[in-house]
């Protein structure tokens, strides 16, 4: 469990908030607005409204406690670049901020950022590949060009073992679990053999994943 102070509870802002309660981490949420506060009550430990550019406010907050300060602040980007850098500047341990384009996290990194998030843009990116192919069911990108996919099984697979494919050698990628009947079965091995309804999850480059399964 980690202790995670959030700042600004747009609707992305809100939606971590949700994800981190289910996750069962604490979770301090802050925003000028009251309404956005008060929406939020019942998913954190604690919330206080206020204005994050308030160094005297900031401080209040002991910031240098937390192991994880986000500032999910969308649509004020001098707002969201002077809360960074007071975080920084007030000793918090690690700072991930939310930018929209490649310029505001230059300046966000030079100003106190150790991360950058970039919603709109990876959720472009997930929703292009999600749905330019009828096989993927998930996409999870990771460092480099790799990324975790969940791929439904080849029709001209079942029935085969995964020895007998062999996708590892032909197209380097890595098959990393089944989900079969709503289950993760995490053992895989080359007598694994494969059946109808499987998805697998598989580590690889996205052009060897086109190559693999005529996406």
């Amino acid at each position: 469990m980690k202790s995670i102070l959030l700042i600004g509870l747009g609707r992305f802002g809100k939606n971590i908030a949700l994800k981190l309660h289910e996750l069962g981490h604490e979770v301090m949420a802050v925003d000028k607005k009251e309404e956005r506060v008060e929406e939020v009550l019942p998913y954190v430990t604690n919330a206080q409204i206020g204005d994050s550019m308030n160094e005297l406010f900031l401080q209040s907050l002991g910031v240098d406690n937390y192991d994880v300060c986000i500032v999910a602040i969308g649509n004020d980007f001098q707002s969201s670049l002077e809360t960074t850098s007071l975080l920084k500047e007030l000793g918090a341990k690690k700072v991930v901020s939310r930018a929209a384009r490649d310029v505001q996290a230059k300046f966000l990194l030079r100003n106190g950022a150790d991360e950058i998030v970039y919603p709109e843009k990876q959720l472009a990116a997930w929703t292009a590949i999600r749905y330019s192919s009828d096989h993927i069911f998930d996409y999870i990108e990771l460092a480099g060009d790799y990324a975790i996919f969940e791929i439904e099984i080849p029709f001209s697979w079942i029935g085969r073992s995964v020895g007998e494919i062999n996708i590892r050698q032909k197209y380097n990628i890595n098959i990393m679990a089944l989900k079969r009947d709503n289950k993760m079965e995490l053992t895989i091995t080359s007598n694994t053999c494969f059946k109808k309804g499987d998805a697998m999850l598989v580590l690889g480059k996205y052009k060897d994943i086109q190559k693999c399964f005529h996406i």
